[in-house]
């Protein structure tokens, strides 16, 4: 597999702040809790928590889809969900990067039964033009177009998450 690079730690970095600042702006003054989708989400939600200047409660949820080999069959269930009592309180939902929406519309439906008082999704990347179910994103890092992306928490069989940088990987074409 080759790797060609998509978005530089620099560029990463720079779009982290920004998020985190506008995340800060929005919820001034209120104790957001803060669910990442594990287990691509890590270094992103690291970072994007660090910087904001909120107080916040932190806590991760992780969700499986089984189907046979690389496809999904849309049988989406929860593996670890939320400890933190999310009913009443402001949540933002962080995700790596949103693709058809199935699993983050599946996590959505979720924690709105759990009777939050609202529920904004911040996503790394954003891949709108696979999108098959409608889902909002209120806080996205950078949209991207087709291929798949490794690095800074994404993989590829559990390869290639410690990158610092984003890249699209492709077949060897020798």
């Amino acid at each position: 597999m080759e790797k060609e690079l998509l978005i530089s730690k620099e560029e990463i970095q720079k779009r982290v702040e920004e998020l985190a600042e506008q995340i800060s702006t929005d919820y001034r003054g209120q104790e957001p809790i803060v669910i990442g989708v594990l287990k691509g989400v890590i270094f992103f939600f690291a970072d994007l928590v660090r910087k904001t200047t909120l107080s916040t409660q932190i806590d991760f949820i992780r969700a499986a889809s089984y189907g046979s080999g690389t496809t999904s069959k849309g049988e989406i269930r929860i593996t670890k969900n939320v400890e933190v009592p999310v009913a009443g309180k402001p949540v933002i939902l962080v995700e790596d990067i949103v693709d058809t929406g199935a699993t983050l519309t599946h996590i959505i439906e979720n924690l709105e039964q759990k009777g939050v008082a609202s529920l904004r999704v911040c996503t790394l990347l954003d891949k709108v033009e696979r999108r098959e179910k409608k889902v909002r994103i209120d806080y996205a890092g950078f949209e991207v177009e087709e291929g798949f992306v490794v690095g800074y928490g994404l993989d590829y069989n559990e390869k290639y998450r410690h990158l610092p940088d984003i890249y699209i990987l492709r077949d060897d074409m020798s």
